[in-house]
């Protein structure tokens, strides 16, 4: 793949918008890249939960009571970007390839 992000913004809908050096426009939910972190923690937390039966009056922790943020996002090489979330989670590393997979459409 040889787009690569040119600009990024946060929007007021909790969304980052990225536009690609190709000319495409995708927004990304914060909670949709949260949610498809890519280390290795949040992939056995995937499997784990998967795991078991869904809980239907599950707890939420202190963090997920707060809207989730992204508080900082760094890149990485010419190949990838570290977000930080509000939740202190920033251990994932998201490829290029990974964004471009995620992103939604943003209508023009």
């Amino acid at each position: 793949m040889n787009a690569q992000p040119i600009s990024l913004k946060a929007t007021e809908d909790r969304s980052l918008e990225m536009e690609w050096s190709d000319g495409v426009r995708l927004r990304y939910p914060f909670v949709k890249l949260r949610d498809n972190c890519p280390c290795a923690t949040c992939r056995e937390k995937k499997r784990a939960k998967a795991e078991k039966p869904k809980n239907i009056l599950s707890i939420l922790t202190a963090e997920e009571t707060v809207p989730l943020t992204i508080t900082g996002m760094r890149p990485v090489g010419n190949y990838a970007y570290n977000i930080t979330f509000s939740d202190g989670h920033s251990s994932g590393l998201f490829t290029i390839e990974l964004l471009r997979t995620l992103g939604e459409p943003v209508a023009t």
